[in-house]
């Protein structure tokens, strides 16, 4: 995607949006206030009615703590895995502010079409939230976005089946009742060979150490998940089936995100447990499953007519207030370190279970280019495990296979 010419120098925009006062947005003078108009976008269960018009409520609130505006805001939809895209293709025409995927960034920076945080904003955010969430949302020490969930997945699983001892071993639950997991998403299979040393691009960030999904600590995970896909107390989740499982009883513990909670809720009752990810029993040695990781944040256009009014707005829809009531409307599970302290929010295990998981067993999934890379072959693999054409026989090739695919820019 070829880059844009920048209508405002980022210096310019870094300055204003770092001004200790709120003044400085453009539009028509009216009186005392000062005209704004905002595009907004956000997805579209922000703005349903069926969950509280989160988005909606979140802006009135803004515009009341901003009597100095006369706000017009203007709604439209763009969930945080496409809004990039509509944003770098034509950046003028889109949004003030937005919401989007970390992993996404790139995208937006690329075509210049994404605003930094700088000055008392950065400070702000900085001190609400944790440097693994930041880290999130930097790229060459430059700040994008409003962090204001932490994006990953864990594990649900049913109390009265599994003890808070079994959950902490994935071989251990196998033993007591049955388990389902993505096997042929390329979001969760990576967590077994992460969990025992595998590596991609360096740090996550060098795209010249490339993926080291190869020898014989690659391998001997490949071994692992052909026994477990064997196990008859596995079963692969796909199109649903582990919730399926859940609801009817003959599945015990499926591995999902918090978009899935209300739905094992409903499957499980007062029996619904989440907890971070457990370890796996590999040649005798635990190793931890290690999930992707990442944020969903608040970006600003910096194409914005009203660039103070619009990293104003973007910091409020971060900020604990707004958290809050995203977690009390639709289970977005908030990352504000100071919400996270209140006691009724620290209580949740579904919290619990997402930052855990975020912050002790999970690596922050790489948004370099040749990360785009590395989906299929995975793919592949949990597809060849389970149409049994990755057999102990071949299982070193077939991961010397995939760890070259990922590595290789034709796949």
């Amino acid at each position: 995607m070829g880059k844009r010419r920048t209508v405002l120098l980022m210096v310019g925009v870094l300055a204003a949006v770092s001004l200790a006062g709120c003044g400085g947005a453009s539009g028509e003078k009216t009186g005392a206030k000062e005209k704004v108009r905002l595009m907004v976008w956000s997805p579209s269960e922000d703005q349903s009615k069926d969950s509280g018009q989160w988005l909606q409520n979140s802006c009135e609130d803004f515009a009341e703590l901003h009597p100095e505006w006369d706000i017009t805001f203007v709604y439209g939809i763009a969930d945080e895995a496409t809004a990039a895209n509509q944003v770098a293709q034509d950046p003028v025409a889109s949004a003030d502010v937005f919401m989007y995927a970390n992993d996404t960034l790139t995208i937006m920076t690329d075509a210049n079409a994404l605003a930094k945080f700088g000055g008392k904003y950065r400070e702000e955010i900085e001190t609400t939230n944790s440097p693994e969430v930041l880290e999130s949302l930097v790229k060459d020490g430059d700040l994008y976005g409003v962090p204001f969930t932490t994006n990953t997945w864990f594990m649900y699983y049913d109390k009265s089946v599994f003890s808070e001892e079994d959950i902490k071993n994935l071989d251990t639950m196998l033993e007591k009742g049955t388990v389902s997991l993505p096997f042929t998403n390329s979001w969760y299979l990576p967590s077994f060979y992460i969990g025992n040393g595998c590596t991609l691009f360096g740090d996550g960030t060098d795209e010249s150490q490339g993926v080291d999904f190869g020898g014989e600590k690659a391998a001997e995970v490949t071994d692992y998940l052909i026994d477990l896909a064997a196990n008859p107390n596995f079963e692969i989740d796909a199109d649903g089936s582990g919730l399926a499982g859940l609801r009817d009883g003959s599945i015990n513990a499926i591995f999902s995100g918090s978009w899935d909670a209300n739905a094992v809720k409903e499957a499980l009752g007062e029996n619904m447990g989440a907890a971070a990810l457990p370890t796996y029993t590999l040649n005798g040695q635990k190793k931890q499953m290690t999930a992707y990781a990442g944020s969903k944040a608040i970006g600003v256009n910096p194409y914005s007519k009203n660039m103070v009014a619009a990293v104003e707005l973007a910091v409020y829809l971060g900020s604990a207030d707004a958290q809050r009531t995203h977690y009390e409307l639709r289970n977005v599970i908030p990352c504000n370190t100071e919400l996270l302290e209140e006691e009724d929010i620290a209580a949740d295990s579904l919290v619990s279970a997402q930052n855990d998981t975020f912050n002790r067993t999970s690596i922050l999934q790489p948004f370099v280019a040749k990360m785009n890379n590395c989906w299929v072959p995975v793919e592949n693999m949990g597809k060849g495990i389970r149409n049994g054409s990755v057999t102990h026989e071949n299982s070193l090739q077939q991961t010397e296979d995939m760890n070259e695919a990922m590595n290789s820019d034709g796949i």
